[in-house]
């Protein structure tokens, strides 16, 4: 296995040859502002390293806009052999007339190419708007790393957790009135106590929203945590919550269900890849489907744990070796 990456390294290699455990690094990294992972001469360093490895398959990861794997799938068409993209964004309506420029210029349709996207939810978008076959490889988790257990519970409070970075797409701000509003429609007697980890440019407005709303008792914003840290908080929670409808699959939401949260979430977004409505978690068309899913499970204790409970016995199929196995089919494809 060999990566290719305009990202710099912080270690003894800042571009160049590296390693990373088993894996061998091959960083085309410029120097620019704020380490912007993009290089002025992406195709004469990709191709050279391209001729040297002779790879079996190449397989490209790509996003909204993605100039350096971009320049990468062009030097991979030119020199030929079976090639992969897999997109890890989710294509909005208003980006869509973007991507259908850059495929048009770019040999994404080429022979021996095979498109994917991280879900069927992402993998759709893309074929309405470019009319062509798209598959899926997920992505991965290890279960162990992410232990299910079912919660001891603390009467008359729901402990609702989640993860992102609090920034503009992440919905923050919907997710905190979603948050008010549930609190609202349950009983006195029931108490929303919600844990809110990651950092980003929201977090400075998001922490006014809360105090304006007198919600800073319940609701906390902790800021980065360790994955050891992550997992605890898991541990003593009750329910997985976001607002985001742009995650075109939603580790942070994988890890929860894997540790045995139920999880509620967009039904736009890629959740779906992992959480079946009503049986492990619930899956809401809007915003008030939302305070709806968080003010039913607030309310109802046994149904928590009857979600909890399937996800502790059912680990999810995103596990590395079935991934694995997917992308292997992939690359047969691609490779005929």
């Amino acid at each position: 296995m060999h990566v290719i990456t305009a990202t710099p390294g912080h270690g003894d290699v800042r571009s160049g040859s590296d390693v990373d455990g088993e894996v061998d690094l091959h960083r085309v990294a410029a120097r620019l502002p704020a380490e912007i992972p993009i290089h002025p001469r992406t195709g004469h360093h990709v191709r050279s390293i391209l001729e040297a490895l002779n790879p079996d398959v190449i397989h490209l990861h790509t996003g909204v806009i993605s100039p350096f794997a971009w320049g990468g799938l062009r030097v991979a068409a030119g020199l030929g052999g079976p090639r992969v993209v897999t997109v890890h964004s989710m294509w909005g309506p208003l980006a869509r007339p973007g991507h259908r420029l850059a495929w048009r210029v770019l040999p994404w349709l080429t022979e021996g190419t095979v498109v994917t996207a991280v879900s069927h939810t992402a993998a759709e978008a893309i074929q309405s708007s470019l009319g062509i076959d798209v598959g899926v490889i997920p992505n991965g988790i290890d279960p162990q790393q992410w232990p299910a257990t079912m919660a001891t519970g603390e009467p008359g409070v729901v402990r609702i957790v989640s993860v992102a970075r609090l920034a503009p797409r992440k919905r923050i701000s919907a997710l905190l009135d979603v948050l008010f509003r549930a609190s609202l429609r349950l009983d006195p007697d029931v108490e929303v106590r919600a844990t809110i980890i990651g950092d980003g440019p929201e977090r400075a407005r998001a922490q006014r929203r809360i105090d304006a709303a007198g919600m800073s008792p319940r609701v906390s914003l902790v800021g980065r945590y360790t994955p050891e840290q992550i997992r605890s908080t898991y541990i003593e929670a009750d329910l997985f919550a976001q607002a985001s409808v742009r995650e075109s699959f939603g580790i942070a939401a994988l890890e929860a269900r894997t540790s045995g949260l139920p999880v509620i979430a967009r039904s736009q977004t890629g959740a779906g890849e992992f959480i079946d409505d009503g049986v492990n978690g619930l899956l809401c068309a809007d915003d008030d489907g939302l305070v709806d899913a968080i003010a039913a499970l607030g309310a109802d204790p046994q149904r928590r744990e009857a979600m909890r409970r399937f996800n502790v016995d059912h680990p999810p199929d995103q596990s590395w070796p079935r991934v694995l196995e997917v992308a292997d089919e992939v690359y047969a494809r691609a490779g005929a």
